[in-house]
């Protein structure tokens, strides 16, 4: 039987709903923490709420949640305005950093233990965790108390516990934080898989870029309460809207250069390269150049291209990292094929595709060459 089948087969239904923000804002006295989202959220996507420290991602889904109460707008949940509803009639259920499993509890009674508070049959009940346990593979743990597990087995009782609720969205708030690097790949994976096979909307919380370019269909980069920008995992790293977000979508992060328009050269830090402008572009303007460490490679049979000394390389075994300037003060950094790395000091030169550079004006908004 394919996971297909046993989702139609178990006791858990497969409802899934859109949500929908309108306006949505949040005010601590006179700070304004969200400010004015509008967001439309698919039925059945997995959208990731990504942003740095203090930026209103985790006060955004309690919103959502209805943990917290908004300050103005109207949130929808399956076309229902749930905006002043209380958490357990909203269809969602939440996934924390912290587990908050019952210690003196079995795993199949921390799964259960809302069912149970609802007064459901037992034997539905039973059905219902054993379902659960099945997807989450943890059938073999359900007799086991909290103690006894590691922290990622921890983390899929408590994912366990929000699918027995059977919602029509699932919100994880930052859920793989208290996990070492090697359970979150496998937990990254878990929940991936989980997806796929529920099929319910899913909005998740992460400052990790990492799991946010891994996981989603569709992420939300947010900085001070305001959106950045909207978009597909490949489209944020390929076409960012802003320096903000081609600085925070990828690791090592963007290069950025100051550099301008001459004639038909690009001049970046005082070296000249040809580069072919479009015929609207102004003859002399000043920007700044954008171009991933991936998207450099070393110059050949007399090209011209950026020349930068090598401060130091990081070998990380399938991918080198080489850090150098191109003027004091002015760092580059690119990743190198698998022959040797150059020496501390030397002197290299680097090229490009034009296809491959971005262009932001001064206050760090994208340019698009003849768009």
């Amino acid at each position: 039987m394919n996971a297909m089948d046993r989702r139609v087969a178990s006791p858990l239904s497969a409802q899934t709903s859109g949500v929908e923000l309108k306006g949505v804002s949040k005010s601590f006295g006179a700070v304004d923490v969200i400010q004015g989202i509008d967001l439309s959220i698919g039925a059945g996507e997995f959208v990731v709420f990504v942003g740095p420290s203090g930026c209103g991602k985790s006060t955004l889904l309690r919103l959502i949640a209805g943990l917290e109460e908004t300050s103005r707008g109207e949130i929808l949940i399956g076309g229902r305005d749930v905006t002043d509803a209380d958490p357990s009639d909203r269809g969602i259920a939440m996934v924390f950093q912290s587990y908050a499993l019952y210690p003196h509890m079995t795993v199949a009674e921390n799964m259960g233990f809302g069912l149970r508070m609802a007064h459901r049959p037992k034997k539905e009940v039973a059905a219902i965790v054993q379902a659960a346990a099945e997807i989450l593979h943890l059938t073999p743990l359900l007799d086991r108390r909290p103690g006894q597990l590691s922290g990622g087995q921890r983390q899929r009782v408590a994912i366990g516990r929000a699918i027995v609720r059977d919602p029509k969205v699932f919100l994880f708030d930052e859920p793989l934080s208290n996990l070492d690097a090697e359970l979150r790949v496998g937990m990254r994976i878990e929940i991936a898989r989980l997806h796929k096979q529920l099929g319910n909307t899913m909005i998740y919380v992460t400052h990790d870029q990492t799991e946010a370019m891994t996981l989603a269909d569709k992420i939300v980069v947010l900085r001070a309460g305001r959106i950045e920008q909207i978009g597909s995992p490949s489209n944020l790293y390929n076409d960012p809207d802003n320096l903000f977000v081609a600085g925070f979508i990828g690791s090592p992060k963007m290069n950025v250069l100051p550099a301008s328009r001459e004639g038909d050269s690009l001049v970046i830090c005082g070296q000249r390269l040809p580069f072919p402008w479009p015929a609207t572009s102004h003859k002399k303007e000043q920007l700044q150049f954008g171009i991933r460490p991936e998207h450099l490679r070393p110059t050949h049979n007399n090209e011209q291209g950026l020349t930068l000394s090598v401060d130091f390389t990081e070998f990380l075994g399938g991918a080198t990292y080489i850090y150098g300037q191109v003027s004091p003060g002015i760092s580059l950094v690119l990743q190198g094929n698998r022959g040797p790395a150059p020496a501390i000091g030397e002197t290299i030169t680097v090229t490009f595709d034009p296809t491959d550079a971005r262009f932001f004006d001064s206050a760090g908004q994208r340019i698009r060459l003849g768009g």
